[in-house]
C-alpha cells in the first residue's frame, strides 16, 4: 500500500510546452534562418550584453584561457575526463560490425558510422556546466564524429575559463562563446561564419530546450531533456542525513527539479523530513533547493521491496539512487530510469561530474522509452546486403514478387520479375 508522507507536484509538465515558450523561440528560429549573423550578434548583445569581434575563439585565444586555470583544476578536468573517455571507449568496442550470409549467397550486414559533425551546448548561468564539456564533447570524440564544435554563454561579461578549458582538452575543433537559442540556431542552421552540423547535443533552459524539439529533424538530437530529476530508494539500513543530502544535492539544481524519497521504512521517511529543513538552513544554494523541495519534493512510503521496484518503475526518473540491503535487486527489476547509482558508497554527483558514466539522461518519463547519452547516440546502424550469386537473386525474387502483387506495387514486382527471368536456372 502506498502513502504520501510528504506532497509534491506529481507531474513533470515540460515548461517548453508554454505557449509563450514555444513562440519566443519559433520567432528567435526564424529571424536567425532569415539574419544569420547579424541577428545572432543582435540576439547576443540581448540576453548576454555579449558581442565580441568573432564568437569562435583563436586558439591564441583558447591557448591563453587555459593557462589562467590553476594546475589543479587542469588535473582534475583531465582526470574526469579519462574516466569519461574509459568508459565510452569500453562501450563503443561492445558495438560490433556484423555481416552474416542467412541463406546460400544471400549477404546482410551493419556498420556503425559514425556522424560527420555534431554541435555540442555546454550551459552557463548560476551553475557553469563544466562537466557538459566531457560528457558531450568528448564522448562524440571517442565515437569517431570528425567534426565537434561547442557552445557555451560568457558569464556576466566574463569568459567561463574552466568551461572552455574543458571544451579543449575533450577536443572541441571550434570554441564559441555563445549562449541560448541563439547558439543551438547558429548551430543547426548555420550562418556566414558557422557550418552547420548534423546533430544537436547538451542540456539547457526551457528555451534550449524548445529550440532543439523545433530544429529536431532538420538536425538529431540526443533528447529533450527537463528539470533534473532524483528519486532516492532507501530502506532500514540508511539513515536520514544521507537521504537528505542526496535529495537536495539534486534539488539545488533549479526550482522545478523533483526530489523524490521512495521508502519501506516510515522511522526513515519522517526523519528525512525533518533532516531536510534542517540542512536547508544552511545550505548555500537553499534559496533554490528549498522551493524545488517545498513545489516539488515528495516522500513516498510503501510496504515491501516489490512496491518499492513498481513505484520507482511508475515515476521512471533521471536518476535513481539505491541505498538498500540488496541494492543489486533494482539493478535486476527495474526497468525505467535514466541512470541507476548502487550502494551507500555510490551518489549522484559522482555521475554527474567524474565517475565516467554520460550525466545527460532522459527526463519527463522518457526513461520509459530511452536511455541517455553515450557513444552510440553519435553513431548510425546502417544495414548493407549483397546477393552473390543469380540463384540466390531468382529464389529471392520469386517470393518478393509475390508479394510486391499483394501490395499492388507494379514496379516493385517488376524489379523482382526481371531477375527471375534473367537468372532463373
Amino acid at each position: 500500500m502506498k502513502r504520501i508522507i510528504k506532497e509534491g507536484i506529481a507531474l513533470f509538465e515540460a515548461e517548453s510546452n508554454d505557449r509563450k515558450v514555444r513562440d519566443i523561440v519559433e520567432n528567435l528560429l526564424n529571424d536567425i534562418k532569415e539574419g544569420g549573423d547579424e541577428a545572432v550578434r543582435s540576439y547576443s548583445e540581448k540576453f548576454d550584453k555579449w558581442s565580441p569581434e568573432s564568437f569562435r575563439l583563436t586558439e591564441a585565444q583558447i591557448k591563453d584561457i587555459v593557462s589562467s586555470v590553476s594546475p589543479q583544476t587542469i588535473e582534475d578536468i583531465k582526470f574526469a575526463q579519462a574516466q569519461i573517455r574509459n568508459f565510452a571507449t569500453h562501450q563503443k568496442n561492445s558495438m560490433k560490425d556484423i555481416e552474416v550470409e542467412t541463406l546460400p549467397g544471400v549477404f546482410l550486414g551493419h556498420k556503425n558510422i559514425p556522424v560527420n559533425s555534431v554541435g555540442c551546448y555546454i550551459p552557463g548561468g548560476r551553475y557553469p556546466m563544466v562537466a557538459s564539456a566531457h560528457m558531450s564533447v568528448l564522448t562524440a570524440k571517442v565515437a569517431g564524429v570528425k567534426r565537434v564544435i561547442a557552445c557555451t554563454p560568457p558569464i556576466k561579461g566574463e569568459i567561463p575559463a574552466e568551461t572552455v578549458t574543458a571544451m579543449h582538452l575533450a577536443g572541441a575543433d571550434e570554441i564559441y562563446l555563445l549562449g541560448g537559442v541563439q547558439a543551438i540556431a547558429a548551430m543547426a542552421l548555420g550562418t556566414e561564419t558557422i557550418e552547420p552540423v548534423d546533430m544537436i547535443v547538451g542540456p539547457g533552459n526551457a528555451y534550449v530546450a524548445e529550440a532543439k524539439r523545433q530544429l529536431f529533424g532538420k538536425v538529431g538530437i540526443d533528447l529533450l531533456a527537463g528539470p533534473t530529476e532524483t528519486l532516492v530508494i532507501a530502506d532500514h539500513t540508511s539513515d536520514a542525513e544521507i537521504c537528505a543530502t542526496d535529495l537536495l544535492g539534486q534539488a539545488e539544481h533549479g526550482p522545478t527539479s523533483p526530489a523524490i524519497l521512495l521508502t519501506n521504512s516510515e522511522e526513515l521517511a519522517n526523519d528525512t523530513l525533518k533532516e531536510v529543513e534542517r540542512q536547508l538552513k544552511t545550505l548555500p544554494t537553499a534559496d533554490i533547493a528549498s522551493v524545488s523541495w517545498k513545489d516539488y519534493g515528495q516522500i513516498i512510503l510503501v510496504d515491501t521491496v516489490d512496491e518499492l521496484v513498481e513505484e520507482a518503475d511508475r515515476i521512471a526518473s533521471e536518476h535513481v539512487q539505491v541505498m538498500t540491503e540488496d541494492p543489486r535487486y533494482f539493478l535486476e527489476n527495474m526497468t525505467n530510469y535514466g541512470a541507476l547509482f548502487l550502494g551507500k558508497y555510490t551518489n549522484v554527483a559522482y555521475g554527474d561530474k567524474v565517475i565516467g558514466t554520460n550525466h545527460t539522461l532522459p527526463t519527463k518519463h522518457g526513461a520509459k522509452f530511452t536511455g541517455g547519452l553515450w557513444v552510440g547516440k553519435f553513431m548510425k546502424t546502417c544495414t548493407y546486403q549483397e546477393i552473390k550469386t543469380p540463384e540466390a537473386s531468382a529464389m529471392i525474387g520469386e517470393y518478393c514478387s509475390r508479394l510486391c502483387e499483394i501490395e499492388k506495387f507494379a514496379g516493385h514486382k517488376e524489379q523482382a520479375d526481371i531477375r527471375v527471368r534473367r537468372y532463373k536456372n
